[in-house]
């Protein structure tokens, strides 16, 4: 469920995330993925509450402590796969691909499949895992927590300090709601259109500390801001932390957790490309004495909320300015800002590519979408996402 509370249960998994340092051969960050998986019935397209079967068949990996692993999430209907930190995009493509091909052999050892979809197109009704915190959270958040079906990408990328990660989240912020509007993949939501590319966005922002941050300044700002959260009792713990990228609790990394799973693997590589970018440039700026740029959180929310309405499709908040613009004019703002970061990552050419094809085919919400009008059938839109979750391209 978008990482609400695995974090305990699994302490990452031993995620990306010992991604913490700069890779030593080409000082570039480290970056690793966690995408969230729905599991399927093949024929009906609808999810299945099948992950405590599947793990009590699923043996990890041989190779796991340098391969992708899967981990539990809050929903039965789902499944987690973390890679591990890479320092490059190419290294980082084959783990999100090879991950998602262990995800849907230990899915097909208990009859079903795994479908990147950031919401169930089909109408679900979700089997929390029977842990302690899991039930606690259904028992303070009723409808919320039970309905609470969502499947996300989580992007960490490295930081040197805690004062840099900071410095990073305060630049940042500004550019978080770009990554809505290019991952929206759920257009549906209880087996009806609901109008918005990105339903997740919608549903996730449900929880009472789910959202943007203001600009903070320094450790202590954040970590008193995280204290008194918790200290309202609103919040139970600090997995429940949900802001749009917050730190790591166990890693030296900032997780940007805003967007959608994406249907298609080079999505998630584009995201993860034009995050480590944003995150280089930030730290830059930091390093440079650039102040952070002052948007209201107020503002930062309604940013969000149009690139969940429209994606990619529509006009967006331009991040620097905060009026409306067309999605090519910002994702083209977005790329010139962190131009600089990703030519000396070498980075650049690949991502100004992935851009391209995805700007001409559309997201996932504009796929799944078109399935549906040409076929009428939500249970077709399930069985076309299995096939893109798991395509790769040709060697």
């Amino acid at each position: 469920m978008d990482g609400s509370g695995t974090e305990d249960a699994t302490a990452e998994a031993g995620s990306v995330l010992d991604a913490g340092r700069r890779d030593t051969e080409g000082a570039l960050r480290t970056f690793g993925v966690e995408e969230e998986l729905l599991l399927v019935d093949p024929g009906t397209g609808e999810a299945v509450p099948v992950a405590g079967a599947l793990w009590d068949l699923y043996v990890r990996p041989m190779d796991s402590a340098s391969g992708p692993v899967l981990t539990a999430e809050f929903q039965q209907e789902m499944i987690e796969v973390v890679t591990p930190p890479h320092a490059t995009m190419a290294a980082l493509e084959a783990d999100i691909i090879r991950g998602r091909a262990i995800a849907d052999r230990a899915a097909q050892d208990v009859g079903v499949r795994v479908a990147a979809l950031a919401t169930s197109p089909l109408p679900a009704d979700p089997h929390p895992v029977q842990l302690r915190r899991f039930m606690a959270m259904t028992e303070e958040y009723g409808l919320t927590a039970r309905e609470q079906l969502t499947c996300g990408c989580h992007i960490h990328v490295s930081v040197e300090s805690a004062e840099e990660a900071v410095g990073v989240l305060d630049r940042i912020r500004i550019w978080l709601p770009v990554l809505i509007a290019l991952s929206a993949n759920s257009p549906f939501w209880h087996g009806k259109e609901t109008g918005y590319a990105s339903y997740r966005s919608q549903v996730w922002n449900r929880w009472p500390s789910a959202g943007p941050l203001e600009i903070l300044g320094s450790p202590d700002a954040y970590h008193q801001l995280v204290h008194d959260m918790i200290s309202t009792g609103v919040a139970l713990d600090e997995g429940m932390i949900y802001f749009d990228a917050r730190l790591s609790r166990h890693y030296p990394t900032v997780e940007v957790r805003i967007a959608d799973v994406c249907l298609r693997p080079e999505n998630t590589v584009l995201l993860a490309g034009i995050v480590r970018g944003l995150v280089e440039t930030a730290a830059r700026e930091w390093r440079d004495g650039i102040e952070p740029v002052a948007v209201p959180a107020a503002l930062l929310r309604l940013a969000g909320w149009k690139a969940s309405r429209w994606g990619l499709r529509g006009e967006l908040l331009d991040p620097l300015t905060s009026r409306p613009s067309s999605a090519l004019a910002v994702v083209n703002t977005l790329l010139n800002h962190i131009r600089p970061a990703l030519e000396d990552s070498g980075d650049l050419d690949r991502v100004e590519a992935l851009i391209d094809d995805l700007l001409a085919a559309g997201t996932g919400a504009v796929r799944q979408l078109e399935v549906l009008h040409r076929t009428g059938e939500l249970q077709d839109v399930v069985a076309d996402a299995i096939n893109c979750t798991l395509w790769a391209p040709a060697e």
